[in-house]
């Protein structure tokens, strides 16, 4: 074994031992299965002590510079962190739209200035962020967004809406895209990216209640809402191209994630293990050979996917149509999570309709509430039809 692989290994035992002396014990009221269903100051504050103590101990953004709160190790650390979390199940970090998107487009495009301001707040969860992008009017058309930031001074004046704001009424800071021109011949060329304050008057959050019952987004609306010239990121005209990376980071496309688990992990172990507890016509449900072979299509689909995101950090194995692997990922992957929950939903035949608090749930209800939750990842980031044709144009080469 050489050195590199020997300290690898200490350093994965090193964060097993810690995890599983720190991992919080259950704290007797729900927790949030990803971040966007933290609904309640209860849920928000054990899991903002749970992200502090984890950064506090060097866990999170490893590979982010020492000078803005990160360790400035290689990001194969990071890593081990993250899977090492996944194993045992730990809380999530829920400042992702700061740890997974904001926090790696400062670090790659941010000045000096923004990147002292902002990304050591992000990791310890002391600054909460939200993203400013979709529109009640207009989803997933980002280039048709109505939201207007003049400049009047030293301030942009911003008017208008945005909505699926998750954590918005949590946030102290959105990325926030605006038109800061509405007549240039290019719808595109008349945007703008800011880096906008939560806190100003002028802005009003209402959360959105979700078919779970749960909370997690908000529509967010801006009335002569005044923020500093400085919160503009990049030059008036550039908020498309900002935008369009810090999607690439969302989508899983972009390295540069400070890391930590933005979902409750679930895979087809946990489904199996579900099932073992089934039974149809007094006999095991696992025994049914229709289900196995559906099991297994199941099985062989989510190894595929992992193989593939592994392929993907080799060029010469995806030379073939280059990037369709990091482009495909968010499409792949969170439309095998819809299908997979409702498949656990299906096998419990009669009992796949009852639902969190009634006590003849299977798992509590767990699996019911997981495949309605799934539905915000295949919208968020571009719907997954969205993501087909980011496919079928970039990947394959067919027209728009």
């Amino acid at each position: 074994m050489n050195a590199a692989v020997k300290e690898l290994d200490e350093f994965r035992r090193e964060i097993a031992s810690w995890l599983a002396a720190n991992k919080p014990a259950d704290p007797g009221f729900l927790l949030p299965q990803s971040f966007m269903e933290v609904g309640s100051e209860q849920q928000l504050e054990f899991l903002r002590e749970w992200q502090h103590k984890v950064w506090t101990a060097g866990y999170l953004g490893m590979a982010w510079p020492k000078e803005y709160g990160g360790q400035g190790v290689d990001a194969v650390y990071q890593s081990i962190v993250d899977q090492e979390m996944r194993r045992q199940a730990v809380p999530i970090c829920f400042n992702v739209i700061g740890l997974g998107w904001a926090g790696p487009l400062i670090n790659d495009i941010g000045t000096a200035e923004e990147k002292e301001q902002y990304l050591k707040g992000i990791l310890s969860a002391e600054d909460i962020w939200c993203q400013g992008f979709s529109e009640p009017d207009h989803g997933s058309d980002l280039g048709n967004a109505r939201t207007r930031a003049e400049r009047d001074g030293d301030s942009y004046v911003v008017n208008g809406s945005k909505i699926w704001t998750t954590l918005g009424n949590y946030a102290k800071y959105m990325i926030l895209l605006a038109r800061t021109n509405p007549t240039t011949e290019r719808k595109y060329d008349g945007l703008s990216f800011f880096l906008a304050p939560m806190t100003v008057d002028g802005i009003d959050t209402r959360p959105i209640r979700k078919l779970t019952g749960e909370y997690g987004f908000t529509e967010t609306f801006f009335t002569d809402a005044r923020i500093p010239a400085t919160c503009l990121m990049g030059q008036e005209g550039d908020g498309w191209k900002i935008a369009m990376k810090t999607l690439q980071y969302e989508r899983g496309a972009e390295a540069g994630a400070a890391g930590g688990l933005a979902f409750v992990r679930i895979v087809i172990d946990d489904l199996i293990n579900q099932l073992r507890e089934v039974r149809r016509a007094d006999q095991p449900l696992l025994d049914d050979p229709v289900v196995r072979d559906q099991l297994v299509s199941l099985i062989m689909e989510e190894k595929a996917l992992a193989l593939g995101d592994r392929r993907a950090e080799i060029p010469a194995l995806s030379s073939d149509y280059p990037l369709s692997l990091p482009l495909s990922n968010k499409l792949r992957w969170t439309e095998y999570t819809r299908r997979m929950r409702q498949f656990a939903i299906n096998a419990q035949g009669a009992d796949g309709a009852l639902y969190v608090g009634d006590d003849r749930a299977r798992a509590g209800g767990f699996w019911q509430r997981a495949y309605l939750n799934s539905f915000s990842a295949t919208i968020g980031g571009g719907t997954s039809q969205v993501q087909a044709n980011i496919i079928a144009e970039h990947v394959l080469g067919l027209p728009k």
